[in-house]
């Protein structure tokens, strides 16, 4: 290689490797930590509000409703990881970044990690929004919570069932017409009644 390929190549090498240490922009307007557990960021507001996605679906599947959810003054943070160290490592950064209330929100499988993470930890969040969750929990504490899902679903009554044994004033179900299960009612005519529940919910 001729030295002014040399040259080129190494300007090129900087350019990439060079923007910045620690965050690279994902392409979809969050920000992923380099080297973290694959967790995507939106926004910088004074609400938090985690994001833990269902079984078959992945953080940036979050990417339309976590924008609109940023835009209401939140900071979102998606996990990739949705186990319960995985959303509590969540919370943990955004209490770390000085955000005090954070709001949980998961669909199905991620819905069903916040049911325990939360009956672990009944002071941890703000308040719970799940979409699907597919087991009943005890233990919850007195957070406002909404648990939503399709009426034509199979686990229909589940958050019905998680409305009787939920402590607190100030928690709802909501059943959307249609079959479809969790973030899989984004794909359906329901998806904007959905989003306009989840950001009536989440309005600080």
């Amino acid at each position: 290689m001729t030295p002014r390929g040399t040259a080129l190549m190494a300007a090129l090498v900087l350019l990439l490797t060079g923007c910045g240490a620690e965050s690279a922009s994902s392409g979809d307007g969050a920000t992923k930590p380099t080297g973290a557990d694959g967790s995507l960021t939106w926004g910088d507001g004074a609400y938090g509000v985690v994001l833990a996605h269902g079984a078959a679906f992945d953080a940036a599947s979050w990417q339309e409703q976590a924008k609109a959810i940023a835009a209401q003054d939140a900071t979102v943070i998606a996990v990739e990881d949705i186990s319960t160290d995985g959303i509590r490592a969540a919370v943990d950064s955004l209490h770390d970044s000085g955000i005090d209330d954070v709001a949980l929100v998961g669909g199905s499988a991620g819905a069903d990690a916040i049911l325990q993470l939360a009956a672990e930890q009944p002071d941890l969040p703000d308040q719970l929004v799940l979409i699907s969750p597919n087991t009943v929990v005890k233990g919850l504490g007195t957070e406002p919570k909404l648990f939503i899902a399709s009426e034509g679903e199979p686990g229909a009554d589940i958050p019905r069932q998680l409305l009787e044994v939920s402590p607190g004033p100030d928690n709802r179900v909501s059943l959307l017409p249609g079959n479809a299960h969790a973030q899989n009612i984004f794909d359906t005519d329901q998806a904007g009644p959905l989003l306009d529940m989840l950001l009536e919910r989440l309005a600080r």
